[in-house]
């Protein structure tokens, strides 16, 4: 089963995921972690990888796409894979699709983790506050969520004509969002 978790920064996307790599043995496939180990291990892609982001660039979709093929052939007997971070425009939810067809495979399941904008940003300054985890900034977290909600957007009919999105409450508590996302994946 391969499967999209959706959701901003801070909605509990990774806390989910960690759960279900331990519990149903996905691989969870993040972008930011794909790149930094692309980068670090001194390949031709990873070396490519690194001159673009030491030149402030960002990584087009095809090295993106790239690392995923690699990933998806180095574990051809996972359970299933969990993206993170990838899509977020349409060209991209397009080029996983086109990768994953190529491959037999498909998006099997997209679980929207559904939050209030301002509840979030609440915990989320209560947190820089307690923590001081320079990510939590509100000012920086506040564009980031403005930034994750312009993009995600169009993604959301993208996949709903498919019929593959679940919504679950991302304000209740831990173990009522995994007891949803599980509910949603049986």
């Amino acid at each position: 089963m391969n499967l999209i978790l959706f959701g901003p920064p801070a909605a509990g996307k990774g806390t989910q995921a960690k759960r279900l790599v331990e519990e149903r043995g996905f691989i969870q496939l993040s972008t930011g972690d794909m790149l930094r180990a692309a980068r670090a291990s001194g390949s031709e892609l990873g070396n490519k990888v690194a001159d673009i982001m030491d030149n402030g660039q960002l990584v087009t979709d095809e090295i993106v796409i790239a690392l995923i093929a690699e990933q998806l052939e180095l574990n051809p007997n996972a359970a299933g894979f969990i993206f993170d971070g990838f899509p977020r425009t349409v060209p991209q939810a397009e080029a996983l699709d086109k990768l994953l067809a190529d491959k037999g495979q498909k998006i099997d399941k997209v679980v929207r983790l559904v939050v209030d904008d301002t509840a979030l940003l609440a915990r989320v300054t209560k947190r820089f506050e307690d923590q001081g985890r320079a990510d939590d900034n509100p000012e920086t977290f506040s564009k980031r969520l403005d930034a994750y909600n312009a993009q995600t957007a169009p993604l959301l009919p993208y996949y709903a004509t498919r019929g593959i999105i679940t919504e679950v409450d991302g304000m209740a508590d831990i173990a009522s969002v995994a007891a949803s996302i599980d509910t949603a994946l049986a």
